[in-house]
């Protein structure tokens, strides 16, 4: 009796042996890769889309000036760079002194227009950066909630791949987890808030204000 257990007992070693050879094998998982927009993300959120349709109604002076001046200046260098565009062509392409002087007040009122209207939206564009430093303060812990529940290791943005199946995108589980976070943010800054302010989140305000506060978050 004692020979037959013997004799079971090392006919069982070599496959356990092989199985605690390969259980590592078998643990090991591939690196889980999804794809996400963050900026379409954060465009996304409850708490930017209602604070945009809020800042319609708060700034709706502001914004109205600046489009109406907006229009103006579009207006008065669209008439000067026809001017200046017949007076080439009346020259015959030929460069002169004249033509030097109009190209360079024509560039010079650009600028003092361009000026003009990032003091005229400043506001706008302050509130707008206030709005997305709120929501892109909690953005990486959202991020990080949405990778671990769709259990991905790895996560690139759209201009990184070539190509990828839609269900690897996760975008829509991060806009779920900054609406969890962020249900709803501020939009009128605290005096003396600037972009970039130590924990306020990083945003850079526009060059100029939008046409209207509905218009998705620059590029980061």
């Amino acid at each position: 009796m004692k020979t037959i257990f013997k004799a079971a007992a090392l006919a069982l070693t070599p496959m356990t042996a092989i199985a605690l050879a390969t259980a590592p094998a078998v643990a090991q998982s591939k690196t889980g890769i999804a794809v996400a927009n963050l900026e379409q993300a954060v465009g996304t959120s409850t708490a930017y889309t209602t604070a945009r349709t809020q800042m319609n109604t708060t700034y709706k002076a502001q914004i109205d000036a600046f489009n109406a001046r907006k229009a103006a200046i579009d207006a008065d260098l669209k008439a000067k760079g026809t001017t200046l565009q017949t007076a080439i062509t009346a020259a015959g392409g030929k460069p002169t002194p004249a033509l030097q002087t109009q190209y360079e007040q024509f560039q010079q009122q650009q600028q003092a227009y361009q000026a003009e209207l990032q003091r005229l939206g400043q506001p706008i564009a302050l509130a707008n950066a206030y709005v997305e430093a709120q929501i892109t303060a909690k953005l990486s812990d959202a991020l990080k909630a949405a990778m671990t529940k769709a259990k991905v290791d790895l996560v690139l943005s759209p201009e990184a791949t070539v190509s990828y199946q839609p269900g690897v995108d996760i975008t829509a589980a991060v806009v779920t987890e900054l609406n969890a976070l962020v249900p709803s943010v501020g939009i009128t800054p605290p005096a003396g808030w600037q972009p970039n302010q130590g924990g306020q989140g990083a945003a850079t305000a526009p060059a100029s204000a939008p046409a209207n506060a509905n218009q998705k978050p620059q590029s980061r």
